[in-house]
């Protein structure tokens, strides 16, 4: 799906990206998502249906699955290392 043919299917597209100075969990949640290939948890949602799998405790994303069927598995602690925070992009 591109961004076309996702605003064709009714999903909402984000009005504005920002990149983040510091992380925080909202950047971890981004970072975990854009690795898998995923803009945000919006478009997993549209896409697979459901939401992510979390870990208990942290909260962070345990699992997600790639839209060629492989999956991402991640640690219950933080991923995201400082030199890659800015890398993300937050879409509000």
């Amino acid at each position: 799906l591109n961004m076309a043919a996702a605003a064709a299917d009714g999903a909402a597209t984000a009005a504005t990206c920002v990149r983040p100075k510091a992380w925080s969990e909202q950047v971890e949640d981004a970072y975990r998502f854009q690795l898998a290939g995923y803009r945000d948890a919006q478009e997993y949602r549209s896409v697979r249906g459901s939401d992510p799998e979390r870990w208990n405790g942290s909260g962070f994303i345990k699992k997600l699955e790639r839209r060629d069927g492989s999956f991402y598995y991640f640690n219950k602690v933080r991923e995201c290392a400082d030199k890659e925070v800015q890398q993300c992009k937050l879409y509000h």
